[in-house]
């Protein structure tokens, strides 16, 4: 008898000890993180794959190191009922235990696109161009259908339907494509995507800015458009009051805006800006050039935001006709005149400034 308790005593210790020891195993194994080739690929994992035999694809892809060990974790000590289908892109290193993690919790991919504050309708084209049109398939799934170009994003902008009652004389959709960060379903349609720009607009345009417009005899896009020349003038925020004063200024006496800013819109219209404003630039004709023409251009000039909305709106009461950059600050911040002479004198400090700076960059290149 008491070498039966004896050899049953070994036998129980030495399940306990095997048992403990494969434990040790599973939970070392699972949170041991591994390096992987797959960082940058995304995986799909279908509808009904059972959860063995998505540990068994994950471990035959490397991305976890032990088909065996997640499963007896997942049987023991996880709930395979949590594992969702989705499309997901495991980092590398990763352990099997952050596999699973993220396995529970969830994952379409998705794409997420910034359009900043200013952007004009090609800057925005090529941001979504680059995004979503050199996309690889995801494995398993068909041969893509080509995104569109910059060139056929560009003719979807033309497309003022959505803004008929905004604007219903505007040329196409600058100014109305609202600028944030998007998050897109991988597969989304071009048209889905600028949709969606506008309808976004449409949610931060507020009604009393409308019956505000009216107030001041001026339609919405008007509004709009003297928006986007603010918000291509200037960057604080506290300034673009005082910028709205000097172009309600300029209106109201008939000069010329003269916002170098047009001119580069202009130069974008027409394919050819190289990211410097040049002599040819400012002596185009077209109506979008303030510096020859008077009065607003004929539409936006680029995407805004609710600060310059306000200051289009609410300008500050100055007599200022003129503002030029404030070299002393640095910080993007103007000077203002309301005489010429005043506004020449800043205007050599600047471009003083201006030319130094040129021949420190020319000396720095060499």
């Amino acid at each position: 008898m008491k070498r039966l308790l004896a050899a049953t005593f070994v036998l129980v210790l030495a399940s306990a000890l095997v048992l403990g020891g494969v434990v040790f195993w599973v939970f070392r194994t699972v949170d041991k993180p591994v390096e992987h080739s797959h960082a940058a690929d995304p995986i799909r994992i279908e509808k009904g794959t059972t959860p063995r035999q998505i540990v068994d694809r994950l471990a035959s892809e490397g991305i976890i190191s032990s088909s065996t060990a997640a499963s007896l974790y997942l049987r023991f000590f996880g709930d395979s009922q949590k594992l969702q289908a989705g499309v997901y892109q495991f980092p590398s290193p990763i352990s099997t235990l952050q596999v699973l993690k993220q396995l529970e919790k969830g994952q379409d991919e998705t794409i997420k696109v910034t359009i900043p504050e200013g952007f004009t309708r090609f800057d925005i084209a090529k941001r979504v161009v680059e995004k979503f049109g050199a996309l690889p398939p995801l494995e398993g799934e068909a041969a893509r259908e080509p995104f569109p170009d910059e060139k056929a994003v560009l003719a979807l902008m033309d497309d003022t339907s959505l803004i008929k009652d905004i604007a219903p004389t505007a040329p196409n959709l600058e100014g109305f494509l609202y600028p944030t960060t998007y998050t897109f379903p991988r597969d989304v349609k071009a048209p889905e995507i600028i949709r969606a720009m506008v309808e976004q607009f449409r949610k931060f345009w507020k009604p009393e800015w409308t019956a505000a417009a009216t107030a001041k005899g001026r339609k919405p896009s008007e509004i709009v458009t003297i928006a986007s020349l603010i918000e291509t003038e200037t960057s604080i925020e506290s300034e673009r009051p005082i910028v709205a004063s000097v172009i309600y200024n300029r209106l109201g006496r008939g000069i010329p805006l003269g916002i170098d800013q047009t001119n580069v819109y202009i130069a974008k219209m027409q394919g050819r800006w190289d990211g410097t404003i040049n002599k040819s630039d400012l002596e185009v004709d077209s109506p979008y050039n303030t510096r020859i023409h008077v009065g607003l251009p004929p539409g936006p000039i680029s995407s805004v935001t609710e600060s310059s909305i306000r200051a289009a709106l609410e300008p500050a009461q100055t007599d200022f006709l003129y503002y030029v950059r404030n070299v002393d600050v640095h910080d993007g911040s103007h000077w203002f005149y309301a005489s010429a002479a005043e506004f020449e004198k800043g205007k050599a400090k600047y471009q003083k400034w201006l030319g130094q700076e040129r021949l420190e960059k020319s000396q720095q290149e060499n």
